[in-house]
């Protein structure tokens, strides 16, 4: 069986250093076995990688950087991430679960709002206090993403299937 893909915006290395920084300090270390990255789809079709490779590749030379701001946390019961705001990621997303459509999951078909998961699947309590503790001294970020990530998802580490660089001037 073909393994599933997962879609990943590829931020700026100053962006992508400073969020994964605080995604090595607070997110489990028995989890944690990604870098930070902005999820766009969990799971695509391994057995379709040729023709979404190349739908990618096209679209990605059509396509300047996308600005991105990262205004604020959000809690999530059991962790924090980070809130996202990129409407040419959002419409860029939307582009995309049009197309594959009769591809997506259940979790992908889902509402989308781009965040970045700096903890998660700790006890309620630990995730409100680095909640309240980040949220004293947060600063807004902004960056910019540079293209898109494929990754292969085989139960563990992710490993890079092809890298699509923004293009468009």
């Amino acid at each position: 069986m073909t393994s599933p893909l997962i879609l990943t915006l590829k931020l700026d290395q100053p962006t992508f250093e400073q969020v994964n920084a605080l995604r090595q300090q607070y997110f489990p270390p028995e989890r944690n076995l990604i870098p930070a990255h902005i999820t766009l789809f969990h799971q695509l079709p391994g057995d379709r990688e040729p023709e979404i490779s190349e739908f990618l590749h096209t679209l990605c030379s059509q396509t300047a950087k996308i600005s991105l701001s990262l205004p604020e946390l959000r809690f999530l019961g059991q962790g924090v991430a980070i809130e996202v705001h990129a409407p040419q990621l959002t419409e860029l997303r939307q582009t995309l679960a049009t197309t594959w459509n009769e591809w997506l999951t259940a979790q992908d078909q889902q509402g989308y709002r781009s965040h970045i998961t700096i903890q998660n699947k700790v006890a309620a309590a630990a995730a409100r206090q680095t909640y309240e503790q980040l949220k004293e001294q947060w600063q807004p970020v902004d960056g910019h993403g540079e293209g898109l990530l494929l990754w292969y998802y085989r139960g563990g580490p992710w490993e890079l299937a092809s890298e699509f660089t923004f293009t468009q001037n």
